[in-house]
């Protein structure tokens, strides 16, 4: 055991940086405690977890994962995308067709093909988009093929045109804007603005279940775990190193002979596969999807998390979604006309004052520290005592 985990320190560890392997340690084992007291605690007990621990856990987990999609576009590429929250949606509607499609005949109108709202909508067959969405392998397969051909898309007319800063922050806004309105659309086949709900099981597992439940956490938890590690290594090799270049100065970058836009359009590809799993992961865990999830609101939400946390860093990233969610959670329901306004402000100071998150502060303390621990080495009793001697 005590060799498995020094190899898994080692091959967290980024240039030196270690922050990686202890937290993915500590994530895993708060995840293991929870699930353990959720499965094996009686209800009564003090240590109990209940189940809508574990769901809001997963969630929040959930948008971790879709704040280091964000982190890895924003904090090492400089692209500042507001429209992630479109590629997380169309993740989510992916496994949604699937969950639906699961449902058959235990539906409110007992048809085994056609989803409840398509019945209510006189619909006489389903639509091509739907076929094989009844496979589970499918429906995973759309999970990321569907915002990867779209940030492809996007990203190669955009980065080719060399559109840059606000003008893209703009278009990306504008991308998932378009979204929302389109999938509000009953013709569209997904719903329309009452989404996609009332699932039943996942591969024959009960989602009512406690024992589902807890195994959606800790499946989101592994992958929340692996694509952390999997993104600080890729930011080790080659490519990584270029895409800093290309962050820290993009004309220097091509000068020298790299063609930017492939390496900018293959990472933005990379970061909206995993905002994709993270919905996928997302819809099983709530219950529902809906046109709402493509909100541009969400997207700014998510650019917030990423920099509560401290951006270019994975690992503040994923803290600063886990704790802005749950301020929201509570604050929520002390103060729900105010806490927009709070989030507004949350950002704005952050900006202001801490231009690198929760995460450059603890390294600001740790230097303080250091700093303070040489000088008082070099003030110590026996340099004085050698320098009185001479």
């Amino acid at each position: 055991m005590s060799s498995f985990l020094s190899n898994f320190m080692s091959f967290s560890r980024i240039n030196g940086d270690s922050r990686v392997a202890p937290f993915v340690v500590l994530l895993l084992a708060v995840t293991a405690l929870a699930s353990a007291s959720n499965l094996l605690m009686p209800q009564d007990s003090v240590f109990y977890v209940s189940t809508y621990t574990i769901t809001l856990l997963g969630k929040y987990l959930c948008y971790a994962m879709l704040a280091l999609a964000v982190d890895v576009i924003w904090g090492y590429c400089g692209i500042l995308s507001l429209g992630h929250g479109a590629f997380f949606a169309l993740g989510g509607y992916a496994m949604g067709m699937y969950l639906m499609r699961q449902i058959g005949d235990r539906g409110v109108y007992g048809n085994p093909e056609l989803p409840d709202f398509m019945v209510f909508l006189n619909w006489s067959e389903l639509p091509w988009f739907w076929h094989g969405m009844d496979q589970f392998w499918i429906a995973m397969l759309m999970v990321l093929l569907v915002p990867g051909i779209l940030a492809y898309v996007f990203g190669w007319l955009a980065f080719r045109s060399r559109v840059t800063g606000v003008y893209l922050s703009i278009m990306t806004q504008a991308l998932t804007y378009a979204l929302l309105l389109s999938f509000f659309r009953n013709e569209m086949g997904f719903g329309g603005n009452n989404g996609l709900t009332d699932f039943k099981d996942i591969i024959g597992f009960d989602l009512q279940s406690d024992n589902t439940r807890v195994s959606l956490f800790i499946i989101t938890a592994l992958l929340l775990c692996g694509l952390l590690v999997l993104s600080k290594k890729i930011m080790q090799t080659r490519f990584g190193k270029v895409i800093v270049a290309i962050r820290d100065g993009e004309s220097r970058a091509r000068f020298i002979g790299y063609r930017t836009e492939n390496y900018k359009v293959w990472l933005f590809v990379y970061s909206a596969m995993i905002a994709g799993i993270a919905g996928a992961l997302y819809v099983p865990q709530v219950g529902i999807i809906n046109p709402g999830e493509f909100s541009p609101i969400n997207s700014i939400e998510i650019v917030i998390w990423v920099a509560v946390g401290g951006r270019g860093t994975l690992v503040g990233a994923i803290i600063g979604a886990i704790l802005v969610n749950y301020a929201k959670t509570k604050f929520t329901a002390i103060m729900p006309d105010g806490w927009l306004f709070a989030l507004g402000a949350m950002f704005v100071l952050v900006t202001l004052y801490l231009p690198k998150g929760l995460m450059g502060l603890v390294a600001q303390f740790k230097d303080q520290q250091l700093q303070a621990k040489q000088r008082s080495v070099n003030n110590s009793p026996n340099d004085k005592a050698e320098e009185g001697h001479a």
